[in-house]
């Protein structure tokens, strides 16, 4: 317009009041102009502000998240730490179980066993009594055919053997009582006992597996991992080997030794497939980051 009315102005004259409305018009449009671009500054700077406090906003929220999941996942661990320990505990006290079950069911065959003896023995009696009783062979003194003992002084009987605290049925019963009572020093000298005394009898794997279940359980990784050794090796057949074999890889694992944890536990998943023990073998392997292939 400013151009146009120039231009006019050169092209012919112009009445001097017509220039000056022109002119005037003209000076009104600049200043709107320059009030436009001036809202239009100050709208674009509260649009920023505003932005800017948004921004502020989310990161905040963002921030309070990040601490909030990460108070979740601490709490999800410390749980799934302690799900693990009484899960530990329930296995132990479930195998006890187990044991007790098979141990009835050994002294029920034993029982079996001894009733047959004594039947046995009746029938050899029962015939005794009916055949004369032979006579003494010349020579042979009379205590050799049950005669009256020899006078004191005369013989010494020798000494007994060391006997045993208890059989072997009520050391065996009172340590899983008492590891599942969680009296772990107790439990320790009964299995130690019955080791001792009972070394050669079914159960004895049982009680070597369970002295290393009572170091597992109190954090003494070094010794368990001794006992478990001694069921793997000493008694290979026995039906614990599994869960020693298992047991054994976390106490590796514990010890920091990796590489060998994750040998044993999958042997364990090899040589026992859809067993307890290699499921949660496998699921050892997969908390350490590792497959079970």
């Amino acid at each position: 317009m400013l151009a146009g009315a120039l231009g006019g102005s050169l092209l012919g004259p112009a009445p001097a009041g017509a220039v000056a409305r022109e002119i005037i018009e003209l000076q009104t449009g600049v200043s709107q102009l320059i009030q436009g671009q001036q809202s239009l500054q100050t709208q674009l700077t509260q649009n920023a502000a505003v932005e800017k406090t948004l921004i502020e906003q989310s990161l905040d929220a963002v921030n309070k998240l990040n601490t909030s999941m990460a108070a979740v996942q601490k709490t999800t661990q410390d749980f799934s730490a302690a799900s693990g320990a009484r899960l530990d505990t329930m296995g132990t006290q479930v195998q006890g179980l187990s044991d007790n079950v098979a141990d009835l069911q050994a002294r029920i065959g034993k029982v079996d066993q001894k009733l047959t003896d004594i039947q046995n023995t009746l029938q050899n009696v029962d015939s005794k009594l009916v055949a004369p009783a032979p006579a003494p062979a010349p020579g042979v003194p009379p205590t050799a055919l049950g005669g009256p003992p020899p006078a004191p002084g005369t013989a010494a009987v020798p000494a007994a053997a060391v006997q045993p605290p208890a059989t072997a049925d009520i050391l065996y019963s009172n340590g899983l009582r008492d590891i599942n009572g969680k009296h772990y020093d107790l439990a320790t000298q009964e299995f130690q006992d019955y080791l001792k005394y009972y070394g050669d009898t079914d159960l004895a794997s049982n009680a070597q597996f369970y002295l290393g279940e009572i170091a597992f359980i109190q954090g003494e990784y070094q010794p368990a991992l001794d006992a478990y050794n001694k069921v793997i090796e000493n008694y290979p057949k026995s039906f614990k080997t599994a869960s020693a074999m298992m047991r054994k890889g976390f106490c590796l694992a514990e010890l920091g030794q990796k590489a060998a944890a994750i040998r044993q536990l999958r042997s364990v998943v090899r040589q026992y497939p859809g067993t307890d023990e290699a499921k949660r073998s496998a699921a050892k392997l997969r908390e350490m980051g590792a497959t079970a292939g």
